[in-house]
Order: C-alpha cells, then structure tokens, then sequence
C-alpha cells in the first residue's frame, strides 16, 4: 500500500490517480497509524512553505515522517513535499525544515522567469533506483519558485535554468523530486514504477 499524506496541502488526487494507473494500491490519509504502516509514502505538497511546515508541526507529521525514515519504509516528497524535506527554506523569510536531508530552499536566479513552469530536462548525476530504465536527459514537468542548494552528496539529478540546479535528492530510504512525476507523461510513471518496485 502506498500512503499519500493529506495535511491539508497538496496535489493529492493527481499523485492518487498516476498510482492507480500503473496499479499499485494507494490511499491518502491523516491518520498516522496507516501511514506508519505502509509500504511506501508520498509527502506531496503544492503552496507556501512556512504554511506547510505549520501544519505538519501541528498535527505532528514531522514525528510520523522520522518513524518512517527510522523503519527505512522508502518515502518520496514532491514539489513543496520535496522542499520540506530539508533544513530550511527561505521562502518569504526563514524557516526550518524537516531536516531529512542536508540543504536550504532558495529563490530561482533573477535572470530567470519565476516560477519555472513547464518542461525541462534532467541531467542525472547519480545512479538513482528511480532513474532506471530512462532515456537520457529525460523531460520532466515543474512548477516551482524556490530550489534545493546543498553541497551535500544527495543530489540525484539537477536542470538548468539560468544555471544549474538541483531538482532530485536521495538519502538512504529517502527520495525527492522538484518536479512533478504525475504531470511527466511516461517518464513520470516510469518513475513512480520504480519506487513502487523499492
């Protein structure tokens, strides 16, 4: 069973439907006892960072999400979900992150449209067991603001807009992507194959 963690934020149904397509159970929940008890995890997330962070605090997801990462159950954050995973993001001011992985949320370079939203390619840089069996440079979709910068040996794939930046971060059971695997066609499906198989 795959869990979908509602707390009131997100891109629930879209993450939902793209996991019934390639037929894996899936179910979005708050209770944290189902959540604990699945086999993989999705923190999915689509707004503003401090809200975020406020709300999963709040109904104590940051204690679930560290049982998670403790009982190596694979959890995968997208978009915010991936942002949140880190130590802080500056995001209309300065907030701490889950901490899950090394690193800081920043704004996109200036010379660039913000947000990016649309295409792009992938340039992966680790093997990944989520990359498996992609083509190379694959297209994927993103709408964000706001970026991983980490000197961390955790980023599994970067793009370039303006310069190169890191989109995808990987830490023991831990995975993370900026960009949309349920919006990226067959490469996003291709991807969410692959954790599922973890």
């Amino acid at each position: 069973m795959v869990s979908v963690i509602d707390y009131g934020i997100g891109n629930l149904g879209s993450v939902k439907k793209a996991f019934e397509f390639i037929g894996e159970k899936v179910e979005i929940t708050n209770d944290p006892k189902k959540i604990i008890k699945a086999d993989k995890v999705i923190l999915p997330g689509v707004g503003a960072f401090e809200y975020a962070i406020k709300t999963i605090k709040e109904k104590h997801f940051d204690e679930v999400l560290r049982e998670i990462v403790d009982k190596k159950t694979p959890l995968l954050g997208i978009c915010l979900g991936m942002q949140l995973m880190f130590d802080k993001s500056f995001e209309n001011g300065e907030f701490k992150g889950l901490s899950l992985m090394p690193g800081e949320i920043v704004k996109l370079p200036e010379t660039e449209k913000i947000p990016q939203i649309g295409w792009n390619d992938l340039d992966i840089k680790i093997k990944s067991p989520l990359f498996e069996g992609l083509e190379e440079k694959p297209y994927v979709y993103f709408v964000h603001s706001y970026y991983l910068k980490t000197d961390a040996p955790v980023v599994s794939a970067t793009c370039f807009y303006g310069k190169e930046i890191a989109v995808a971060a990987q830490k023991d059971n831990v995975f993370a992507l900026q960009f949309h695997p349920e919006k990226s066609g067959e490469t996003g499906l291709k991807i969410l194959k692959n954790f599922a198989k973890l």
